[in-house]
């Protein structure tokens, strides 16, 4: 995972977690009357643009409130206060515009691996319209994901492809010059414009009508990461508490101690402060606090026995893309995370590939029993559950009780056609040549070109 993150995604990628915990109702009050309603813009405690090691240890102090110590829940509880959604957005969201340049080195790789030819000649030229705007988490792959798109096209004669980085690109006027867009790794909102509700629904309006109309849809791993939200609150804190705790926790009693928390503070300052001048300008801080944060969740989330039984937390944001692209992320395993593919249908145009076997090392997304179901999904391949160690599988939080996790389908949405594929976060993904094949044959279904059993897995006579 790129540490351009959006809580938009990293939260929801690293498993989101909506626990409460019991802690008495005079305490809870007490300890959020301390904290401050945003950790982030508390830390500067004399306001003058920097953070000293003393300013940042005392920040993280006072997360333990009046108390001796914490449990992983209680500090879960604390951090949900300290980092409401909208601050852990300003540290996660990349500022700036989005690289727009892969390396020349994975664009080798990836012009290695291209297919000769595709499975089937298109009706008529194909225009296709990469929309790589990431509004939560932005993957360092995409400018190589966007350019895959471009050069599968070109190389065996299926489309031709137009990558933007806007969402403005999204209207009536421009689409109808193009017979399928592809969502390449889009995160968060991202057709939104925040400032104007109108553009923002004129644009929800063109993509719908679009693909109902009989054009097409295609996304690729983060397109299935867009428009969902946690509910029941705020749920950050409880997703960075097992990092922070694994981290702090110096004396293994499962819990921690203000002086723990100061000693934290400082080796994280350490490490911030490269250049030793005893104080983090807000930039750097943000890049450098970003960083440490991502690192506690990451370990948090590549230990065993985290998984939390129960229904997810996450409800759609905007149910009718939700229901066209299939589905939206709930949790992910960490990259590089070994699958297994099992082919749901080998007799399909599109599983070809994949017919003497399939493995892959990527971050892996699971979709929730809310919002991801055959009923309505055709689909192609999924994981081999019972290939995954049994400590892999104590990783996920609030796992399907059916154990069953697509990783690509197709199906209709109106006259159109949509095609998702779950993998795609690592660069090392687009030198696969079968994976390549996979996503040529797909796009090709959605464009009209190749034609597929789309009906609903759970509908099929066994």
């Amino acid at each position: 995972m790129n540490v351009q993150i959006s809580f938009g995604r990293f939260a929801k990628k690293f498993a989101i977690i909506g626990c409460a915990v019991a802690l008495s109702s005079g305490a809870l009050t007490w300890m959020f009357a301390q904290q401050p309603a945003d950790f982030l813009g508390s830390v500067d405690a004399d306001k003058d643009g920097f953070i000293t090691r003393s300013e940042f240890a005392s920040a993280m102090s006072k997360w333990t409130g009046n108390r001796e110590s914490l449990t992983e829940e209680q500090l879960g509880t604390v951090l949900d206060s300290a980092f409401p959604e909208s601050a852990f957005a300003a540290v996660f969201v990349a500022s700036g515009p989005q690289n727009q340049t892969p390396k020349q080195s994975d664009v080798d790789k990836m012009m290695a691996a291209l297919p000769e030819s595709a499975p089937a000649k298109p009706k008529k030229p194909r225009k296709v319209l990469v929309l790589s705007k990431a509004a939560g988490f932005v993957h360092s792959c995409i400018p190589l994901a966007a350019k895959t798109i471009e050069e599968l096209g070109a190389k065996t004669g299926a489309w031709t492809a137009t990558v933007t980085y806007d969402s403005v690109s999204i209207n009536s006027a421009n689409l109808k010059q193009y017979d399928l867009v592809f969502l390449n790794n889009t995160t968060g909102e991202f057709l939104d414009d925040p400032k104007d509700p109108a553009a923002t629904a004129a644009r929800k309006k063109a993509l719908l009508d679009f693909v109902r109309s009989g054009k097409g849809l295609a996304g690729i791993h983060a397109a299935g990461d867009s428009y969902h939200k946690a509910t029941g609150g705020t749920v950050w804190g409880h997703m960075l508490a097992p990092g922070i705790m694994k981290v702090a926790d110096t004396d293994g009693d499962h819990k921690v101690t203000t002086a723990e928390l100061n000693t934290l503070a400082g080796t994280w300052f350490d490490k911030m402060d490269s250049h030793n001048t005893g104080k983090l300008s807000q930039q750097d801080f943000r890049g450098g606090f970003r960083g440490r944060l991502f690192s506690t969740v990451a370990r948090a989330a590549a230990t065993p026995g985290k998984g939390r039984p129960g229904r997810d937390t996450q409800v759609g944001t905007w149910p009718e893309f939700d229901k066209a692209i299939g589905g939206f992320f709930k949790y992910h395993w960490l990259d590089p995370q070994h699958i297994v593919y099992k082919i749901d249908d080998p007799d399909s145009p599109l599983t070809t590939m994949f017919r003497d076997g399939f493995e892959i090392n990527d971050e892996t997304y699971t979709f929730g029993m809310d919002t991801w179901s055959r009923n309505n999904l055709h689909v192609l391949t999924s994981i081999d559950y019972s290939k995954m160690s049994e400590a892999d599988k104590l990783k996920e939080d609030f796992p399907r009780e059916d154990h069953d996790y697509g990783l690509s389908w197709i199906h209709r949405v109106g006259k159109g056609r949509v095609f998702y594929e779950a993998h795609g976060h690592s660069e090392r993904v687009y030198a696969m040549k079968p994976m390549l094949e996979h996503v040529l044959a797909g796009v090709q279904y959605a464009l009209g070109d190749l034609k597929a059993n789309d009906t609903p897995s759970a509908k099929l006579k066994k």
